[in-house]
């Protein structure tokens, strides 16, 4: 915490959920803050943590709570800002694991946990070496993949029973889409109908539709 904030009830907050959980707390200078934070809005406080557990493909493709595996699997995302996005959409919509690629993409960054909002606490995240290896994985493990592109016939809205058991959502990279390997080693490819003259939609936008999409299909909001 940096020396000389103004006084606040989060910054009380703050300190009284460190003393309870004996989370040391020290006080910093601003220069010495801002090489350690890594971002430009900081807000005087950082928190040290540990690294994140890279998760296991196989078990995030296993039942969680007796409900099928939901998994998202991006192929090649580069932008931060995207995948915080895709994160938070995909922890709000009940997605029990992530994959992404081990190269060509971006993985856990300062700006990725801002953007997230806390979703990378809650959901596990895989990497894998090779996407197309990790869709005939799950294929293996009885998990249906879905490809999203753009240029798919078959709407995303006119997926039947297959999004009732296993299923995968996947995202390709920013302005590329999926890869033609990836591509083949989707069970179906889907598109989002589009009324506009924009050609498509932001991926982190669009992955949000189609994780809400499925999630709807499978039951969102029925066990409340």
């Amino acid at each position: 915490m940096v020396e000389g904030l103004e006084p606040s009830k989060q910054l009380d907050e703050i300190e009284r959920l460190a003393t309870r959980r004996r989370v040391p707390l020290r006080l910093v200078g601003r220069g010495r803050m801002a090489s350690a934070a890594r971002t430009e809005s900081a807000q005087g406080v950082l928190a040290r943590a540990r690294a994140l557990d890279e998760a296991d493909l196989d078990t995030i493709a296993s039942a969680t709570n007796g409900r099928p595996a939901f998994v998202l699997v991006l192929d090649g995302i580069t932008d931060p800002h995207n995948l915080g996005a895709l994160l938070r959409a995909a922890e709000c919509a009940g997605v029990s694991g992530v994959v992404v690629a081990r190269h060509r993409a971006v993985h856990v960054t300062p700006t990725v946990a801002k953007v997230a909002a806390g979703a990378i606490e809650h959901v596990p995240i895989a990497v894998a070496p090779g996407v197309p290896n990790a869709l005939r994985r799950l294929e293996q493990l009885g998990v249906v993949t879905i490809g999203l592109d753009a240029e798919a016939r078959q709407s995303l809205y006119d997926l039947g029973s297959e999004t009732d058991g296993p299923v995968a959502l996947v995202l390709g990279a920013e302005g590329k889409g999926l890869a033609q390997l990836t591509k083949k080693r989707c069970s179906s490819l889907v598109s989002i109908p589009r009324a506009g003259r924009i050609e498509s939609l932001n991926v982190a936008s669009a992955g949000a539709v189609a994780c809400f999409e499925l999630a709807r299909r499978r039951g969102l909001g029925q066990e409340r």
